[in-house]
């Protein structure tokens, strides 16, 4: 029995994995080395990956708390570990469920900055759909969409895990091929260097600029994933590297690819933590890309990614290679630095409940205090948060609910700017909000229901469903790849596995 449970979470793993996969550079390169494993002695593929405890934030009187403060966050891993395991025919675990991340995941039809803002703030209140009587604040944000040809050139320093819980069709393999597929869409001045790492730490490539693509793609499909992992090293490395090549003005930017598990050297996440952040003030960014499952440390590389004025993404198909590498590369640029959100919330709402953004609340103090770091935006990305509200007993029509304040840098290191806009709260019986709104609701729904929240009211998914559907309409221009009709998909997908 136990054997045969192992082949058939190996076989649903393969097919999800090869149901997005394409653009396989392996042809174009017969001779380079694929280290493609089957996996059928692992008992169960998703077995023993570590995520942090969340705990979800609660609600809080205003009459104690008027002011609520968190740093933004872009990435969207959580999201694709959940298609991960959908495909694997499992649900997720409640701990790897960021509700944040499934919005942020999506791009969002807001309105783009203007003038010389590089960042531009919305914000809607509606009903609640799973709790009758409370409403949701919807706020959104957008970075400024920058062109391929007015992107600063690239200084990008790939620092890949080679060890060999790497090997295998769903880690080294996809991401040879991801990479190739990268390169292709950069410009020829732009500059790569590889650095990897399992037992020893190598530099496989001195920074190369683009025009030398074939070069470039050799040393990426030359990559073997064997040994042990020693992650801090390299990382130490990747930025010496970044400082090198340092591009005044450009895009300096660290790729780090992993599972996560550092088990030789440097190994304590908080000492990576401090190493990440010794180089903050040198304007290197660091974006992490998850990969592979058994003994994967999302913790890890969620706090590395935070620290490291990044994002943090996890690959589980070369579809989000494609997404992440090419379709949506600009955000590897960011517009908005340092990028926080405070809502003070009138005597107009009793109570309110921030949905996800659990490990980035911040204190008012905080806010104010531009030393402090927070999340970055890309050219383009937008991001959104949710508020539950109670309202008070006695309201007035369109009375104001909340002042909303965000600060963010247009460059690091320089002083903060300020956004401000206030709220109120609809009482009109035939207000309609944006499709947006809906789509954002039903995000949200989806992911209480998913990991069964006591705070989920009435939310299901056949409610996800009924949210996400009118806002996810083929060719619609803010969803190109169809992302969001894949997200009904996974929605029954879901309820297949429920039932």
């Amino acid at each position: 029995m136990k054997k045969s449970l192992s082949i058939l979470f190996s076989a649903l793993t393969l097919i999800g994995l090869s149901s997005c996969m394409r653009y396989s550079d392996y042809d174009r390169y017969p001779d380079m080395p694929s280290n493609y494993r089957e996996e059928s002695n692992i008992q169960d593929p998703l077995e023993g990956d570590s995520f942090a405890d969340i705990e979800e934030n609660p609600f809080v009187k205003v009459s104690q708390q008027p002011a609520s403060s968190f740093s933004i966050d872009a990435d969207g891993a959580s999201y694709a570990y959940m298609r991960r395991c959908l495909n694997a025919g499992r649900k997720p675990a409640a701990n790897s469920i960021r509700t944040e991340e499934f919005l942020n995941y999506f791009t969002f039809d807001y309105p783009s900055p203007t003038g010389e803002e590089t960042l531009a703030l919305n914000a809607e209140i509606g009903d609640c759909p799973w709790a009758k009587g409370h409403k949701l604040l919807r706020i959104g944000l957008k970075g400024k969409p920058v062109s391929d040809a007015d992107m600063p050139k690239a200084n990008f320093i790939l620092l890949v895990d080679t060890s060999g819980s790497m090997a295998g069709a769903d880690r080294i393999d996809l991401l040879k091929s991801g990479l190739c597929n990268m390169i292709d869409a950069m410009r020829p001045d732009d500059r790569i260097s590889i650095i990897t790492y399992s037992g020893k730490v190598s530099k496989v490539l001195e920074s190369t600029l683009v025009k030398d693509a074939e070069a470039i793609k050799r040393a990426i499909m030359s990559l073997i994933a064997s040994g042990s992992t020693a992650g801090g090293e390299a990382m130490k490395m990747a930025y010496d590297e970044a400082v090198e090549n340092y591009i005044e003005g450009g895009n300096n930017r660290i790729i780090m690819c992993t599972d996560g598990d550092f088990n030789v050297g440097v190994t304590s996440t908080e000492a990576l933590v401090e190493m990440v952040e010794s180089y903050l003030d040198k304007g290197i960014y660091l974006s992490i890309m998850g990969f592979g499952s058994g003994n994967y440390q999302d913790h890890r590389m969620e706090e590395l990614s935070n620290h490291g004025n990044g994002t943090y993404t996890y690959i589980d198909c070369e579809d989000e290679m494609m997404k992440v590498f090419v379709h949506e590369r600009s955000r590897f640029f960011s517009v908005a630095n340092d990028v926080k959100c405070q809502v003070v919330f009138t005597e107009n709402v009793d109570s309110y409940r921030l949905i996800g953004y659990e490990n980035r609340t911040m204190s008012s103090e905080d806010f104010d205090n531009d030393k402090k770091d927070a999340g970055e935006i890309g050219a383009g990305q937008t991001v959104t948060a949710l508020y539950e509200l109670i309202p008070s007993q006695t309201i007035t029509a369109h009375a104001n609910a909340a002042f909303i304040n965000v600060r963010y840098k247009r460059t690091l290191g320089e002083d903060s700017y300020l956004l401000t806009l206030n709220t109120g709260i609809p009482t009109i019986e035939d207000f309609k909000p944006s499709s947006e709104f809906g789509f954002a609701a039903g995000i949200a729904a989806y992911a209480l229901a998913l990991r069964d929240s006591k705070y989920k009211g009435s939310a299901s998914l056949s409610m996800a469903t009924d949210l996400v559907k009118p806002a996810s309409a083929p060719g619609k221009d803010v969803d190109p790849l169809g992302l969001r009709s894949q997200l009904l998909e996974l929605i029954e997908k879901a309820g297949g596995l429920q039932n």
